[in-house]
């Protein structure tokens, strides 16, 4: 049975009791009705994500870059606690988060850290931190306790799979033989063992005449032939990776997409889809699956990544 057909059974098998309920009286039920209500509400609120994780690269894992901003040792601060925040949402969705470079402040907190989240549509969840988070707190950096503005920065991108297999179609060829010679044209062959191979698509043209043999020069020839394409995919790749990136914008005033405030008052704020909470101590815990669902229906039937 499909998920959506599951939910649709229960809300039946509850619609069933309730009518029994109300014609017999009996009271008994109306808990267990409000608690199968509710969990028909978190399956269908579930699904309805799930539905919006069909981006191209949504089922990848996440490739994550912090980097402090503007703010000297409280944006290298903010910038590890960033890192901490992510790594304990990773933590509380069971997915697996690999430190796989960092580079540590003079004084305190993180210039630069590149995190791989892997799980079930890391980066569908994910690709919404891409932008810049502002921090305000008192500073424990400041001798006279004085309030500070931090600024640090988050790019999102999807792990691509590098371990990619070259199949060449034999269509796609054009095979031609020819005399081989050495160095000079001297020692010309007179059979023709040389071997030059054109791939339609790409015009890429790969050639061979090392071997006496013409079997072991197109094998030599096709050998290359695969790498030259693997690398054009490779580039291909790292093109997509950029247009995934877009437009590096300063990690500065004017471009933050949240507000993160210790002080005067508790808040984080994010300032595209206008989700909010007084409670910033859970979300540096790790507590984000509001803004990231937030985001997902904003951009739910747009252009995704």
């Amino acid at each position: 049975m499909q998920p959506w057909q599951e939910v649709r059974q229960q809300l039946e098998d509850l619609q069933v009791l309730t009518e029994l309920a109300l014609e017999e009286g009996d009271e008994s039920v109306t808990e267990e009705i409000q608690q199968g209500m509710e969990e028909v509400r978190r399956r269908v609120e579930k699904l309805e994500l799930a539905a919006m994780l069909s981006g191209e690269y949504d089922d990848h894992n996440a490739i994550l870059r912090i980097k402090a901003g503007s703010g000297g040792t409280e944006a290298q601060d903010w910038a590890e606690m960033l890192l901490r925040m992510y790594l304990r949402w990773a933590e509380r969705q069971g997915y697996e988060a690999e430190v796989v470079e960092i580079s540590v402040g003079e004084e305190a907190g993180i210039k630069t850290a590149i995190v791989i989240v892997r799980g079930p549509y890391a980066y569908g969840y994910l690709r919404s931190e891409k932008g810049t988070h502002r921090l305000v707190r008192l500073s424990p950096f400041d001798a006279n306790h004085r309030r500070h503005t931090s600024f640090a920065g988050v790019d999102v991108l999807p792990e691509l799979d590098e371990t990619v297999e070259v199949e060449i179609d034999e269509k796609d060829l054009r095979i031609e033989t020819y005399r081989s010679s050495a160095p000079g044209g001297q020692h010309m062959q007179k059979n023709e063992t040389a071997v030059r191979i054109t791939h339609l698509p790409t015009g890429i043209v790969v050639q061979c005449q090392n071997e006496r043999s013409q079997y072991r020069n197109k094998e030599t020839a096709l050998k290359i032939l695969r790498a030259k394409l693997y690398d054009l995919m490779r580039q291909e790749q790292k093109q997509k990776i950029e247009e995934l990136r877009g437009k590096v914008e300063e990690y500065a005033w004017g471009n933050q997409i949240r507000n993160y405030v210790l002080h005067p008052y508790h808040l984080v704020k994010d300032l595209r889809t206008g989700v909010e909470t007084t409670d910033p101590s859970a979300v540096l815990d790790g507590e984000i699956d509001s803004f990231l669902e937030a985001y997902l229906r904003q951009t739910a039937g747009g252009e995704r990544a």
